[in-house]
C-alpha cells in the first residue's frame, strides 16, 4: 500500500509544477515531458572558434561552462548594457556593434553572448562582407597592398570574440522578438526570458591558443579538403608522343562566412565553378578534340578561401611528381584561365566580363584575342569581354596569384564580373546566395569560356569555325546547379547530384571543413565533402571516352586508365576511361607523421608558405543554443515549499494508511 501512495505522489507533483510553469501545454506525463515544456532549443547557425599560427579567431565560450543571460534587444548603436546580457542584435548593426566590441572593452565585459537576428536585407545597396577589404593581400604578386578590391569589407570575422555568437533562423528571429519585448516590459521583474550558449571549445579547455599547440595537444584539426582535376580528353600516360602543352582552366569551390555552416558563396566563386563545369558540358559534346594541339586541363581547388590552400598544394604536388598528378607537371603548363566571380554581369546592354591579366607576354595577348573572338562568335547573346582598367594594382584575390607567386612569367587571366573592385557587396557572408546571382550571366560567362578553350586550343590549326559555332551552352543545367549547389531545396537531392552521389546533407554548404583523411589516401578518401564527391564523378563522366559498353563496378577497375563512377549509388557503378582525379589540400607547411600533424618551419624558397597562417578548426563536443524562463528566489522557493508539502502529505498518507490498515486487521 505504501509504495502506491508513495507513486502516485509523482504525478500529482509533476501537476503541481504543470500550473506554476508559464505556457505549458498538454499533459506532463515524464520528465522529458517536462524538459520540452521548460526548454526552447533555437535553430541557429554557429560562428566557431578557428585558429592559425598567431593566434585564435572566432567565437567561444569563455570557459568550460554553458553561458546563461537574459535576453535583451539591441536598437542603438550607443546603447549601454547594465549587467550581463544575451544581446538580440539586428543584422544591420553587426558590423558596427563588433567594431564597437573590439573597441571598448567595458561594454564587451557585459556580452554574454550575440543572438543576430536572419534578415530579408531588403536594402541590399549596404552590403555586408565581414572579411578584409583586400582579401589575402599577403598573397599577392605584387606591393600595392592597400588597394580596396572589397569596399563592403570590415575585417569582423578575422577578430577574436570571448563569447558565443548565433545566427538565428528567420524563425527563431521572430520567437526571440517577442522574448525579448517582454522582457523589457518586465525589466529586472521576474520571471525573466534567458538564452543558454553552449559553445565550448576544446582548444579553450586545453589552453591551446594557436594551431601549432593545438595541434601537438590535438585539439584541433587543420582546415582541408580535396580538390578535382581532370583532363578533356583523357591523357594517355603510356604514349611515346611528346606531352601536349596544357591549357588550364581553374575555379574554386569553398567560400567562407562568420557562420560556420552558412558558406554558400554563390557569386563568390560557386558561379564560376558552376561556369566551368557547364563549359566542361558543352566541350565534351564535340568532336575531334585529341587533335587540337593543346591539352584542356580542368581544376577545381578547395580551401582557396583559408590561405589558397588547394592551389599552393597542387603546386607543391606538380613540383613533387605526386601520384595524384600523374600525367602533367609544370613545365606543360602554358596559360591558365580562371574563372571567378561571373553571376552579376547581367546588365541592361548585355552581359558584360572582364579580363584580368597579368604580365605582357605574347601568350597572354593569345588568350585576350581568344576570348574576344569567343564574344564576337556569340553575336546576338550580346556577350562582351573587356580588359581590367590598367590602374589596377594587378590581377584579383584569385588562385592565380598563387601560379604568379610561384612563377611570376605564367600566363594567366581572371575572368571577373567586375573591374576596379567587387561588385559582389556580400563577398565571403552568409548573404551571398542565390538571389545574388543570375543564371543567365553564369551561361553566358560558361559559353564565352568554352568557344575561348576551343579557339586557344587550335592554337595554329585552321579554326574549324561550324564546330565553334556548335559548342552551346545547356542553361538548363546551369539552373539545374545553380539548384544543387546553393539551395536546400532540392539540394543534394537533386537528380544530377543523385545519379553520382549519395550526399551526407541536402543544403550544401561550401565551408572547406577540416582534413580528416590519412593523406596518403588521396584517390580513395573517405572523408572527401559532398561537393568535391560530386565534381569528381561529374567531371569524370562528361570527360570520358565514350564507350558501347557498360562495365559495372562498385570500387576500382580492372582495366589500366578506367576509374569507377556512381559507385555510391547501389547498382549504378560504372567504369568508364577518364583522367580524373583528387588532389589533398591542406597547408603545405603540415606533414602527417605517427597519426598526429606538425607544422614545418617555413622554407626560405617558398614565400607563399612564409605567409601561410596554417588554418586549424578547435574540436568540440556539442553545438546548442536554447531559451527558457527563469523566476525569482521567492518563486524558487515557493516550489520547493510545495516539494517539501507534497512530500510531507505523501508520508501521513502512508501512516494513515498503515493505520487503518492495521485496525481492519484487527476488527476481522
Amino acid at each position: 500500500m505504501a509504495p502506491r501512495v508513495l507513486f502516485a505522489a509523482v504525478p500529482l507533483f509533476l501537476a503541481f509544477l504543470h500550473v506554476l510553469i508559464p505556457g505549458a501545454v498538454g499533459t506532463l506525463e515524464s520528465v522529458p515531458d517536462l524538459e520540452k515544456t521548460m526548454y526552447l532549443n533555437v535553430e541557429s547557425f554557429p560562428c566557431v572558434r578557428l585558429l592559425n599560427l598567431f593566434g585564435e579567431i572566432g567565437c567561444s565560450n569563455p570557459g568550460r561552462d554553458k553561458i546563461v543571460a537574459p535576453i535583451v534587444q539591441y536598437s542603438k548603436n550607443d546603447e549601454q548594457l547594465i549587467h550581463l546580457s544575451a544581446v538580440l542584435l539586428p543584422l544591420e548593426q553587426m558590423q558596427n556593434f563588433f567594431w564597437r566590441v573590439s573597441s571598448d572593452p567595458d561594454f564587451s565585459k557585459r556580452i554574454a553572448g550575440v543572438l543576430v537576428e536572419s534578415s530579408n536585407q531588403k536594402n541590399r545597396s549596404l552590403g555586408f562582407s565581414p572579411v578584409e577589404k583586400f582579401p589575402q593581400a599577403n598573397f599577392a604578386p605584387y606591393r600595392n597592398l592597400s588597394y580596396e578590391w572589397n569596399p563592403a569589407g570590415s575585417g569582423i570575422m578575422w577578430k577574436r570574440y570571448n563569447f558565443p555568437v548565433f545566427l538565428l533562423s528567420m524563425e527563431s528571429t521572430s520567437i526571440l522578438r517577442e522574448i525579448a519585448k517582454n522582457n523589457a516590459k518586465n525589466s529586472d521583474a521576474y520571471p525573466a526570458n534567458v538564452a543558454e550558449f553552449d559553445l565550448v571549445m576544446q582548444t579553450t579547455k586545453v589552453g591551446t591558443s594557436d594551431s601549432e599547440s593545438c595541434l601537438r595537444e590535438q585539439s584541433c584539426l587543420p582546415l582541408g579538403g580535396f580538390s578535382v582535376w581532370s583532363s578533356l580528353p583523357p591523357i594517355n600516360i603510356s604514349s611515346t608522343k611528346p606531352p601536349k602543352p596544357i591549357l588550364m582552366t581553374v575555379a574554386s569551390q569553398d567560400s567562407a562566412s562568420f557562420f560556420r555552416d552558412l558558406s554558400l558563396g554563390a557569386d563568390s566563386p560557386i558561379s564560376g565553378l558552376v561556369a566551368l563545369l557547364t563549359a566542361v558540358d558543352a566541350l565534351s559534346s564535340i568532336d575531334g578534340l585529341n587533335k587540337l594541339r593543346k591539352q584542356l586541363v580542368f581544376v577545381i581547388f578547395t580551401g582557396e578561401a583559408w590561405g589558397y590552400l588547394g592551389s599552393r598544394k597542387f603546386l607543391q604536388e606538380l613540383d613533387m611528381g605526386a601520384d595524384a598528378v600523374n600525367g602533367i607537371n609544370s613545365s606543360m603548363i602554358e596559360q591558365v584561365l580562371e574563372i571567378g566571380s561571373v553571376g552579376k554581369g547581367l546588365g541592361q546592354e548585355g552581359t558584360t566580363f572582364y579580363a584580368h591579366a597579368e604580365g605582357g607576354s605574347s601568350f597572354r595577348k593569345e588568350m585576350l584575342s581568344a576570348l574576344q573572338s569567343a564574344s564576337d562568335s556569340l553575336g546576338s547573346d550580346n556577350v562582351k569581354i573587356k580588359t581590367a582598367d590598367a590602374s589596377n594594382p594587378g590581377v584579383p584575390p584569385s588562385s592565380l596569384m598563387t601560379f604568379l607567386r610561384k612563377n611570376p612569367s605564367t600566363s594567366g587571366i581572371v575572368l571577373e564580373d567586375f573591374d576596379s573592385s567587387f561588385s559582389n557587396n556580400f563577398y565571403h557572408s552568409h548573404l551571398d546566395n542565390p538571389s545574388n546571382i543570375n543564371s543567365s550571366s553564369i551561361a553566358a560567362a560558361a559559353a564565352l569560356v568554352a568557344r575561348a578553350l576551343y579557339i586557344l586550343a587550335t592554337d595554329d590549326l585552321p579554326l574549324d569555325l561550324m564546330t565553334l559555332n556548335a559548342i552551346k551552352v545547356n542553361v538548363s543545367l546551369v539552373e539545374e546547379l545553380v539548384g544543387c549547389l546553393l539551395t536546400c531545396e532540392p539540394g543534394l537531392s537533386c537528380g544530377i547530384v543523385r545519379k553520382f552521389i549519395s550526399p551526407s546533407n541536402n543544403c550544401p554548404s561550401h565551408y572547406v571543413g577540416v582534413f580528416l583523411d590519412s593523406p596518403s589516401e588521396t584517390q580513395s578518401p573517405q572523408y572527401a565533402d559532398d561537393t568535391s564527391r560530386f565534381v569528381w564523378n561529374f567531371l569524370a563522366d562528361k570527360t570520358a571516352i565514350k564507350k558501347g559498353n557498360i562495365t559495372p563496378c562498385v570500387g576500382e577497375c580492372s582495366n589500366v586508365g578506367e576509374i569507377c563512377i556512381g559507385a555510391e549509388i547501389e547498382g549504378k557503378g560504372r567504369c568508364v576511361k577518364s583522367t580524373t582525379r583528387y588532389i589533398p589540400a591542406y597547408s603545405t607547411r603540415l606533414k602527417f607523421v605517427d597519426n598526429s600533424w606538425h607544422v614545418l618551419p617555413a622554407n626560405s624558397s617558398d614565400t607563399m608558405g612564409a605567409v601561410d597562417p596554417v588554418w586549424t578548426e578547435s574540436f568540440w563536443n556539442t553545438i546548442g543554443l536554447r531559451v527558457y524562463t527563469v523566476q525569482s528566489a521567492t518563486y524558487d522557493r515557493f516550489v520547493l515549499l510545495g516539494g517539501v508539502t507534497v512530500t510531507i502529505a505523501s508520508y501521513v498518507m502512508v501512516i494513515v494508511a498503515r493505520a487503518s490498515l492495521a485496525k481492519a486487521m484487527k476488527h476481522d
